[in-house]
């Protein structure tokens, strides 16, 4: 099992930018976070999850696991729609998952380019691929690729936790911007408790 990396440097980079943010990260503490540190497997994770809870998530991701071992393209690519379906997706999302399989097999899609490209391009190429808009790809940007800057305008747990930390009555579009800019080149260490927050006055 892998987290997400961070240390010391961020977090006392973090707290000396934002006090409010650093109160929280003292409160809180270290977070662990699970990672995927294959991309391939994270996208398909992240189909697989999309629209229902995180438990059923893990369980539907189980059966994935416990049948194919690592789920990789090529063992995918291989599998009939139906059989990706009877892992407990719907015919929807295996049809995302297999046409994900194919362009990766067929080098549609190189995953290691990926890995050296900055995060904007990385966004460009994976939202054109089924079933991934821009908030699944800023989550692969953090949760597969561990990279340091992210902050999603997208995700409404990232939202109410600002809500919540500043104690804001709504947050707008360049109140957003501030506060990314402010916890820049950290932004995905701060989400992690901005997260917390919202949880825990959720």
């Amino acid at each position: 099992m892998e987290y997400f990396e961070y240390g010391k440097d961020e977090v006392e980079y973090l707290k000396s930018r934002d006090k409010v943010l650093g109160k929280a990260m003292d409160s809180v503490g270290h977070i662990d976070r699970e990672i995927i540190p294959d991309l391939f497997e994270g996208i398909v994770y992240n189909i697989v999850g999309q629209q229902i809870s995180m438990k059923a998530a893990r369980t539907v991701w189980g059966r994935f696991t416990n049948k194919f071992g690592k789920v990789t393209p090529e063992t995918l690519y291989n599998q009939d729609v139906e059989d990706i379906q009877k892992l407990g997706v719907s015919f929807r999302k295996a049809g995302y998952i297999k046409e994900v399989s194919r362009q990766v097999c067929e080098k549609e899609l190189v995953i290691d380019e990926l890995y050296k490209l900055p995060d904007d391009e990385v966004v460009k190429r994976l939202v054109k691929l089924p079933g991934i808009g821009v908030w699944t790809c800023e989550m692969l940007l953090i949760f597969s690729l561990n990279r340091m800057n992210v902050l999603s305008w997208q995700d409404l747990a990232i939202k109410r936790g600002i809500i919540n930390l500043y104690g804001l009555d709504s947050l707008d579009k360049e109140t957003f911007n501030e506060l990314k800019e402010r916890y820049s080149p950290y932004a995905s260490v701060a989400s992690l408790y901005l997260w917390e927050v919202a949880k825990n006055n959720g």
